[in-house]
């Protein structure tokens, strides 16, 4: 159907923390489980390929949530800045620098876009982003598939 092509967007968007850009793919899951991948701290190295490991934080992220990722060996400080499960955004910073936004939105009932928030400056990561939105899918996908087996053999 048109307009609803899984490939990947980028346009410039005016978002809370100003002008970004924004790397966007409709996947074909609920948003709810788009959210589940993006917020769960044991998902991110599955699905951002500059996320090896993370510590500091188990289970899911909230505002003030603070860690480590690990990126390209070294072992680098996070803080969640803001996280709503409402709106189903979050940001944070990176070694004190605000870096990507995060962010699904519903575009129906199996439908969802989700969309990172690039800083106009890091623009040559939205092929970063781009590889991650793909992954974020995927694991969507089985987070479905899963539920539905455990919801078949109870």
């Amino acid at each position: 159907m048109r307009g609803e092509s899984s490939r990947t967007r980028t346009r410039v968007e005016r978002t809370p923390e100003g002008r970004r850009l924004a790397v966007s793919r409709r996947i074909s899951a609920p948003a709810d489980a788009a959210w589940d991948v993006l917020v769960s701290v044991t998902d991110w190295p599955d699905w951002g390929p500059s996320v090896s490991a993370v510590r500091g934080v188990d289970g899911r992220i909230e505002a003030g949530s603070r860690g480590e990722v690990r990126v390209a060996g070294v072992w680098v400080p996070f803080s969640i800045e803001t996280c709503d499960d409402e709106s189903r955004r979050w940001t944070w910073r990176v070694a004190g620098i605000p870096a990507t936004g995060h962010r699904v939105e519903s575009v129906g009932a199996d439908r969802c876009e989700v969309a990172f928030e690039v800083p106009v400056l890091a623009g040559p990561y939205a092929a970063v982003c781009a590889l991650a939105l793909r992954r974020i899918e995927r694991l969507a996908k089985r987070r479905l598939t899963d539920e539905a087996s455990r919801g078949r053999s109870e």
